[in-house]
């Protein structure tokens, strides 16, 4: 699908549509693909586990637990689900329900503040886990740290979602340390969704490196971003969380950064961001990009483990 580009204050991009010329055409269903696959398999294979007498260990209430995680898996995907629409049928053009961008952010905080509240009424989480200090207590501020984390996750992801193979590797070498972490707390619940996911990205993967095949979509890299950060708010690793998605921490950073002074000094910080446009720029090839990438992120997930377990 041929489209311009925008950026988050719509303007158009068009350094972005110049190196991803060759990626017009590809389809972005990937995304959707996975929700469903997920989805389905968890809602016939879960149950039949419990039916079956399999000791399931759990630290929360099991369904509202499973609960906050499809809420989230789903709602930001259904709105990245919006914007593919849009693009592939060239509706904004037309303005065919044109959400404009700041409408967009009212509906993903919105979507942010309601599952933060779930978490802290109905799991009760209002803490996390840091580093040698031990367990911090943010009482109701919770409600507003974790909507933050959630929404600034998914834009993140979403902005990093630009190479073949990029963001599905990365989150494919962070959902196995998350695995693992949750295997650490024995929460059965959260492992299987993780196993499910990541199985579903390897096979997603194995189509989307470089040339891609298929493409994740905004589905599914805002659904991932979202999800991605309720997994470290159940497993009360936000430091961990963070460190694992250090580069979509860096991407958007760069982004934000760049945005900003555009529109207040009227000059660029970097020639462009995000910084994978920029290496592109710089004469890096695709792959080498998300290779460089990909070994980062494994020293990263090494780095987050030991950090999360010290």
């Amino acid at each position: 699908s041929a489209q311009t580009t925008k950026d988050i204050f719509d303007k158009p991009t068009p350094i972005f549509d110049k190196y991803h010329k060759q990626k017009k055409g590809t389809p972005v269903g990937g995304g959707l693909l996975i929700i469903a696959v997920v989805s389905l398999l968890f809602t016939f294979i879960f149950p039949v586990i419990r039916y079956l007498g399999v000791p399931i260990t759990n630290v929360y209430p099991i369904n509202e637990e499973i609960n906050i995680l499809f809420f989230t898996f789903i709602s930001f995907g259904l709105l990245g689900l919006y914007d593919d629409f849009m693009k592939f049928f060239k509706f904004e053009k037309t303005g065919f329900f044109g959400l404009r961008m700041r409408h967009k952010f009212l509906i993903q905080w919105t979507l942010g503040f309601v599952i933060a509240f779930l978490l802290y009424i109905n799991l009760g989480i209002q803490f996390f886990y840091f580093p040698f200090l031990g367990v911090i207590s943010l009482g109701w501020l919770y409600i507003p740290f974790a909507a933050f984390v959630i929404v600034s996750f998914a834009n993140a992801v979403n902005i990093t979602d630009g190479l073949d193979g990029l963001v599905s590797g990365l989150l494919m070498i962070s959902l196995f340390a998350f695995w693992v972490l949750a295997g650490s707390i024995l929460d059965t619940p959260l492992s299987f969704f993780l196993v499910l996911w990541l199985g579903a990205i390897i096979a997603f993967l194995y189509f989307n490196v470089y040339p891609a095949r298929i493409m994740l979509g905004d589905v599914g890299s805002l659904s991932f971003g979202a999800t991605f950060a309720v997994v470290g708010l159940l497993l009360g690793k936000v430091i961990a969380l963070g460190i694992f998605g250090a580069i979509f921490f860096i991407e958007i950073l760069s982004s934000l950064l760049q945005l900003l002074s555009k529109k207040y000094f009227n000059r660029k910080i970097f020639p462009v961001a995000p910084l994978h446009l920029w290496l592109q720029k710089y004469g890096w090839e695709e792959p080498k990009i998300v290779q460089r990438a990909w070994l980062a992120g494994i020293i990263l997930a090494v780095f987050g483990l030991w950090l999360a377990v010290v």
